[in-house]
């Protein structure tokens, strides 16, 4: 047995040991009942994992894919998550081949707690290390036919602060702005209300000139308006 299976073996017979009835099917209801789990809260699943992903550590590349590829074919949710924090241990060496991987993992069992972590932590990541790809790679993923990939357009920058390409991600949420998708109109909140904490003033300015949707508008003003009311103008 190569080491990938070796680690996502061992991986589920460990999570699978911590099953935990009482918790799985609140988190089942949360998830509206999209995925099987195991019943493990994040804080016990990362106590859980924690040797596991020392000991793998100085797995190749491939290696590192391989195994959170076998992880995302597990039904319960748990191996999912485990698979996502193993590429993350890897993103600050991953090959430039890794984002195909990353939007491929972006459409297997998508919905809105793997694609956030994998947009926020992998792609945001990957785009630090390879920053001339951010701008071609975001646009290419806004015009996707994929609501999950276009999503991810929104956060690739979620994390960047004061390296956030701010023309970049008006001109993003701008193509998006106008559809009418619940997933993509709170992207396009949180971005902007991740963006006020750094520039509140730009935010302020964009919002003041482009016709967003009622969602998005609330949730990207949300932190302004409980921190710095006095930006905002009525």
């Amino acid at each position: 047995m190569n080491r990938n299976s070796t680690f996502a073996n061992e991986v589920y017979e460990a999570l699978s040991a911590h099953r935990n009835d009482e918790n799985r099917g609140p988190m089942e209801a949360y998830m509206k009942h999209h995925f099987s789990f195991f019943g493990i809260k994040s804080p016990e699943r990362k106590q859980i994992l924690q040797p596991m992903l020392k000991e793998y550590r100085n797995v190749s590349d491939t290696e590192r894919v391989e195994a959170a590829l076998l992880l995302f074919q597990k039904p319960e949710r748990e191996c999912q998550y485990a698979g996502l924090a193993f590429l993350e241990k890897g993103v600050k060496k991953a090959p430039l081949s890794a984002i195909a991987v990353y939007k491929e993992l972006l459409m297997t069992k998508p919905w809105w707690d793997t694609v956030d972590m994998i947009s926020t932590h992998l792609c945001g990541g990957y785009f630090k290390r390879y920053p001339e790809l951010l701008t071609p790679l975001t646009k290419e993923w806004s015009r996707s036919p994929h609501m999950w990939v276009r999503r991810s357009s929104l956060l690739h920058q979620l994390k960047f602060k004061e390296q956030t390409d701010e023309q970049l991600l008006f001109e993003t949420i701008d193509s998006l702005k106008h559809e009418k998708e619940f997933f993509i109109e709170k992207a396009i909140g949180w971005a902007l209300r991740e963006y006020s904490k750094t520039n509140p003033d730009a935010v302020v300015r964009f919002l003041e000139k482009t016709e967003c949707r009622p969602l998005s508008r609330r949730e990207g003003l949300k932190w302004l308006k409980n921190k710095h009311p006095e930006r905002i103008l009525s």
